[in-house]
């Protein structure tokens, strides 16, 4: 295999020799760990750059999501539950982490059923599952909801704040951009396809590539994005076909859209961006906790001096932050960068 790393390797570096400043945006939390667990940028030349986007769903939860769950994780006869990441998310009043220690029953869950398990076993209690990530993730909140309905539970809602990523990559790479290629999510790919990263190309003329989480399959697509750069004949090519198909997990999909719809969201560092985010269906609206719970809704700024919301646009790297291991680690974090195990914060902090 080191072979095959050093004749990609140098490949990049000849197609890379006399082409100006190349920008690449990866937008996958698991992309930003793997290319600096493996040391990638330290193997380009100097004109490839890589950036981090918005691909960690920890990340991109706005202030006012995060405020929403703990005002319902303050609630009487209430559990909420959520995945480990986001109890330690900071905002104006604190974490859900910060609630635990208080005495509330805020639970980590590895999979949205824990959250159907623990209603079964809570019935005087109500329960709500935090539903955060794209749509890698938001089929199995759908499988929860779906599984709740057909037993009649009736103390089990979800505060959905899914998102879904095209409509976040338009907005972020249309109009005026320096980005010069995308490396796309396989893990999201693995659900909808490659094919719903087409219009990178076609709507934007930007050249992408879906791959996977290797040191190898991540060269192999920045050495493909080169040479689509050179020839100046941008495609959407899928590089991960063990696990991507043009057409995506239709289960999951039919799964996804029988429960959820889609709706606007508000993303943090990118704003509010109509149908980027997903919402449940009317038919399972009884599930739906922000129509079951009245919610402190409050309008957040991003923490003093928090760089996260440019991080997430590519437009600052985690060491332009003058607070970026000092004020701000991973045990003392300002912002979701520095929170999640996916944010570029935290990967810089570990790895760099």
């Amino acid at each position: 295999m080191s072979c095959r790393i050093e004749d990609l390797t140098d490949g990049i570096r000849k197609l890379a020799d006399g082409a100006g400043e190349i920008t690449i945006m990866e937008v996958c939390g698991t992309h930003t760990r793997a290319i600096h667990k493996f040391g990638i940028p330290s193997l380009l030349p100097a004109n490839i750059r890589l950036v981090s986007g918005p691909g960690c769903p920890v990340c991109v939860t706005s202030q006012e999501d995060v405020s929403a769950a703990v005002s319902l994780a303050d609630r009487e006869n209430v559990i909420f539950t959520c995945f480990g990441d986001m109890m330690r998310v900071p905002c104006l009043h604190g974490s859900l982490f910060s609630r635990r220690e208080k005495g509330k029953d805020v639970r980590l869950v590895t999979s949205p059923l824990d959250a159907l398990e623990i209603s079964g076993e809570n019935p005087g209690k109500q329960v709500i599952y935090f539903g955060i990530g794209f749509e890698t993730t938001a089929p199995h909140t759908a499988a929860l909801l779906e599984a709740a309905k057909s037993r009649d539970v009736s103390n089990l809602s979800v505060l959905s704040s899914h998102k879904t990523m095209p409509q976040a990559i338009r907005a972020l790479l249309g109009g005026e951009s320096r980005i010069s290629a995308l490396l796309c999510p396989g893990h999201v790919a693995s659900i909808t396809g490659s094919d719903a990263f087409s219009f990178v190309t076609k709507d934007l003329h930007l050249p992408a590539a879906v791959t996977g989480f290797e040191a190898y399959e991540i060269l192999a697509a920045i050495l493909k994005i080169l040479g689509m750069i050179n020839s100046h004949r941008p495609e959407c090519v899928n590089m991960y076909p063990k696990a991507v198909t043009s057409a995506g997990n239709k289960t999951a999909l039919a799964l996804l859209y029988q429960v959820m719809e889609p709706c606007d969201a508000v993303w943090r560092g990118l704003g509010s961006i109509p149908g980027s985010g997903l919402k449940l269906r009317e038919r399972y609206g009884d599930f739906d906790a922000r129509k079951r719970f009245e919610i402190r809704e409050e309008r957040e700024g991003e923490p003093k001096g928090c760089l996260c919301a440019r991080i997430l646009r590519g437009e600052k790297i985690p060491t332009d932050c003058v607070h970026f291991g000092k004020e701000c680690t991973p045990d003392h974090p300002l912002g979701p960068c520095m929170v999640s195990s996916e944010g570029s914060c935290a990967t810089y902090y570990e790895y760099r």
